[in-house]
């Protein structure tokens, strides 16, 4: 079995482990729905744990579109910390970060935690996710925190469906071979048609009183 298929299948087994946890926005670090995390998507250094790391890619295979990275940011410390940024190294991607209220930094108050992903919370949408991660794969990705600094991680790489479809990506792309501009030249094209047929028929009418 190929290193990518062993990831997509241990992914697959922590899927209820991974949401139930995300969903814990205000849970504390030592709250049951945390006891159990999947391998390879969590990490603690100095006083801060990020847990339950996942890079959701769109629904369809191989759409074009962002992926978001979606994880729980503890801070164990006496002191809040700033998430200034998440990269995925290696890959070239940009990840925009946005606090839950849009603006303004994501702050992880003392002895408490962020959840990024998933409606009401921080988000960090990688821009060019088709390119930069695939399914089944674990993405390192790197969070830069005020004080402790870089703190990475391997996240697994799932698409936005099933358990994962609320916490992934809200911008979804158009079907393969769409685009805007050929939906706004067909929609023309349509008006056009429906023009020139009434032009046709104001034409004949006055034809008909001329007779």
């Amino acid at each position: 079995m190929s290193r990518s298929l062993r990831r997509g299948a241990l992914a697959a087994t922590a899927i209820v482990f991974s949401i139930a946890a995300l969903s814990a926005c205000g849970a504390g670090n030592n709250a049951q729905t945390l006891d159990v995390r999947p391998d390879n998507a969590a990490v603690t250094v100095d006083d801060v744990k990020i847990q339950n790391a996942l890079v959701i890619t769109q629904p369809t295979p191989g759409a074009k579109g962002p992926a978001v990275v979606s994880a729980t940011v503890f801070n164990n410390g006496r002191a809040p910390q700033t998430l200034e940024s998440i990269s995925l190294p290696g890959s070239g991607a940009t990840v925009v970060l946005k606090s839950a209220q849009g603006t303004g930094p994501v702050v992880v108050p003392a002895g408490g935690s962020v959840v990024i992903g998933g409606a009401g919370n921080a988000s960090a949408t990688i821009e060019n996710g088709h390119e930069a991660a695939k399914n089944g794969d674990a993405q390192k990705v790197t969070f830069k925190l005020s004080q402790t600094g870089d703190v990475s991680l391997d996240a697994f790489v799932v698409p936005s469906t099933s358990y994962f479809k609320e916490f992934g990506p809200t911008e979804i792309p158009l079907p393969p071979n769409a685009t805007p501009s050929a939906e706004a030249s067909a929609e023309a094209g349509e008006h056009a048609g429906e023009t020139g047929g009434h032009g046709t028929e104001g034409s004949d009418a006055g034809q008909s009183s001329g007779h």
